[in-house]
């Protein structure tokens, strides 16, 4: 078989290389699979390389898999035994062999994120923390973050000696490392550190793999996190100076540094590598010209890249569609009416239509419109808007504020937060209630005569108090929804529950998504003369109808940018093109430049067209804000986008009357003065000082949790160390607090 074949010169460069280290650029669209599979099937069947000699590592099963099937088709050998796979399932197979030499037994467990949480809560129990304080979820990621980093729980807690918090997290790490060994156990970070380990401290180790794999093959190696990078170079470090490192990768579509990956292991290759290689795989034969020059003019503005310039055969292609709306309810009417045109007139499949945005919270009001006009479609990564937990359990108590004989609402939020009320006590309450023919809501209310504990009773009884107290302002509309569905949020000790959680990325998604719920009220009750709890609780019963969506053989995806790498489709729309949404507002420019790859990466999924959406009003916790178009719309040369229509929509979405009059908020005056819920008089503590002002030491008052002490100040982040409550993490400058 003639293995370069259809292949384009620089791609046959790639397969043919010879020996010692390549860098492979391969650019979106350029063919890299198609490379990798091929030089492994050139070595093997062209170089006699024993396929047991070479090393192939992925980042996900379905990519190692999918490489496995296509080296299968183009050689004939078993291939069920080659090191093809992920750098977790690579260094699996190591330590099944060596990890006695580190005190572990060979038939180790892999715990996985459950588990460690266990593990992390026993912790917390052991060292008499109080677990208010210790979010296990939180204490989880930020493990990880620091195993990724090569931080050992004593570097941490040495580094953080005189800041308690931050101390008491270091010997939970170190205890929860302790536990994990004990059970001779690893979580999945310690699969790579301790391959890294065996390979760096036990010389045998290290060279019985080096002279084992004479070819080593990365893809994607933009993203690879310090220890998988020290893996590869470890391996790839031949005593004799003969490195067959064979690496790919797009420094311009680094996009996962948020998750430890490190644009410099791509951009210093030829530093670690010397004499290597460098192959650019520069035509694309997905995208148009006109696609193309937009992602390579976006892209130059970034300096931390080796530097590329794709091209294509194709034709130019579509011009650019820019639309500018007042709100994000007229900017997903203008996607859905896109989308319309696209299905009837170009008879595009709905499976080649992608909207992307940059956080999932953007995707309520496209989906509001495209149920509405009964189009199907798909949310890649995560559930349907109304559909995630977070709005189910805040609608759980929206549901119970209309109507408290609704038992599921009353189960579901009951113990959202924990209020102390066990197991037992609710069967008790259920056989009680159903003895004397009563709701749930209805017993717990009258719980005298349960036989239950003092404090549950109490639980019980303010529980029941917050319900009637918002069903009456609700009956007597004392207050807007939105405000009426923040109080309750805020109120219930909801908010403070997923506070707990917020420095993960799934925690911080929840959050967003609430705010993104106050603002579906907000523009309810907007758009009626005349609302109420029942007529939104059946707007949402009418827009959460499954039977519009389900089962549908085509359906349009639904995705942030960082979902789609990696996939490809005839058009795509990017919402939300706006400062501080797109690119989210970063304070190092090397976050900047991650936004701008992140750009990149969504321009370049696009086969045929890109439709690019901002507006110039957003609501944002109810509030409507106004917007400035996102830089990265500057960087792209007037001319690749389609003037006439661009001039159409700037005429059509000329202020009305009624907009002019809702009285915009400053998205900066907003936040500046904006101190929380249910706040009479905030002058004294609005927050005009930065957070230069406050350092660690310095007294301080809160509105709501009293008198602290600063701890710590980093970024915008600020502990502090409270009297009362203990210690919190609150964001400046929106915290409400004063020195004193």
């Amino acid at each position: 078989m003639n293995y370069t074949e259809g292949l384009n010169d620089m791609q046959k460069k790639a397969v043919l290389h010879e020996n010692g280290p390549a860098l492979v650029i391969a650019g979106a669209g350029s063919g890299k699979t198609r490379v990798l599979t091929r030089r492994i099937a050139y070595l093997i069947e062209e170089r006699n390389v024993d396929p047991n000699r070479v090393l192939a590592i992925t980042f996900t099963n379905k990519a190692a898999k999918e490489m496995k099937e296509r080296i299968a088709s183009l050689v004939d050998f078993d291939i069920n035994y080659m090191w093809v796979g992920t750098f977790h399932s690579i260094s699996v197979r190591i330590l099944r062999r060596f990890i006695q030499k580190l005190g572990y037994q060979r038939n180790f467990l892999i715990f996985d994120t459950d588990d460690q949480k266990i593990v992390i809560k026993e912790c917390i129990l052991d060292l008499g923390l109080d677990k208010t304080n210790y979010n296990p979820n939180a204490i989880r990621s930020h493990i990880s973050n620091l195993k990724n980093s090569r931080i050992s729980p004593e570097e941490y807690i040495k580094d953080n000696h005189t800041l308690y918090r931050e101390r008491m997290i270091g010997e939970i790490y170190k205890l929860y490392d302790e536990k994990l060994k004990k059970s001779n156990s690893l979580d999945f970070d310690d699969l790579l550190l301790k391959a890294l380990e065996l390979i760096e401290n036990h010389e045998d180790v290290a060279d019985y793999y080096k002279n084992k794999f004479e070819h080593i093959l990365v893809d994607e190696y933009q993203d690879t996190n310090r220890v998988q990078y020290l893996l590869v170079k470890n391996l790839g470090s031949k005593k004799e100076g003969k490195s067959n490192v064979f690496v790919v990768g797009d420094e311009d579509q680094s996009i996962y540094g948020w998750r430890g990956a490190d644009i410099n292991n791509i951009l210093d290759f030829e530093k670690d590598f010397p004499n290597a290689q460098v192959i650019k795989l520069e035509r694309n034969y997905r995208s148009t010209k006109n696609i193309l020059d937009a992602a390579n003019y976006v892209i130059e503005n970034n300096e931390n890249r080796i530097g590329k310039n794709l091209w294509t055969e194709d034709d130019k292609g579509s011009l650019i569609q820019l639309y500018e709306g007042m709100d994000e309810s007229q900017e997903a009417d203008y996607i859905v009416e896109r989308v319309y045109n696209e299905r009837t007139v170009r008879d595009t499949p709905y499976n080649d239509i992608a909207i992307l945005v940059r956080t999932r919270a953007q995707t309520r009001a496209i989906e509001d419109k495209l149920k509405l006009k009964g189009m199907p479609y798909k949310i890649v990564g995560g559930q349907e808007f109304y559909s995630r937990k977070e709005i189910k359990d805040i609608l759980g108590y929206i549901r119970l504020i209309q109507n408290p004989h609704e038992n599921y609402s009353f189960k579901r939020v009951i113990n959202l937060p924990r209020r102390g009320i066990g197991k037992k006590t609710l069967e008790t309450l259920e056989k009680k209630a159903e003895e004397k023919g009563r709701s749930l809501f209805e017993q717990a209310e009258i719980s005298v005569d349960l036989g239950i504990s003092q404090k549950a009773k109490d639980s019980f009884g303010e529980f029941t108090s917050f319900i009637r107290k918002y069903q009456n302002i609700s009956e007597e509309k004392e207050m807007s929804l939105d405000k009426l569905v923040l109080e309750v949020y805020e109120n219930s000790g909801y908010k403070e529950y997923l506070d707990k959680d917020k420095s993960t990325v799934e925690g911080k998604a929840r959050i967003e998504n609430i705010e993104e719920f106050v603002s579906a009220v907000a523009d309810f009750e907007e758009n009626k003369e005349e609302s109420n709890l029942e007529e939104f609780l059946a707007y949402i019963s009418l827009l959460t109808d499954i039977d519009k969506t389900a089962e549908k053989d085509e359906a349009i995806t639904i995705m942030t940018a960082h979902a789609a790498k990696g996939l490809e489709f005839e058009l795509v729309f990017i919402a939300g093109m706006e400062e501080n949404l797109f690119p989210i507002l970063r304070d190092e420019e090397e976050e900047l430049e991650e936004e701008r790859r992140l750009f990149y990466v969504a321009l370049t999924r696009a086969k045929k067209r890109i439709y690019l959406s901002y507006a110039t009003s957003r609501r944002i916790f109810g509030k409507t804000m106004d917007r400035s178009v996102s830089r990265f719309i500057d960087e792209i040369p007037e001319n690749l986008f389609d003037q006439r229509e661009i001039k159409k929509n700037i005429k059509q979405n000329k202020l009305t009357e009624k907009t002019a009059s809702r009285g915009f908020y400053k998205e900066k005056e907003f936040f500046k003065g904006y101190t929380g819920i249910n706040k009479k008089d905030n002058k004294d503590f609005k927050n005009t000082e930065s957070e230069e002002d406050f350092k660690p030491g310095d007294k301080i008052a809160h509105k709501q949790w009293g008198k602290g002490t600063v701890v710590q100040v980093k970024g915008s982040e600020i502990t502090v160390a409270f009297n009362d409550i203990g210690t919190k993490v609150m964001i400046m400058p929106y915290a409400p607090i004063k020195k004193i």
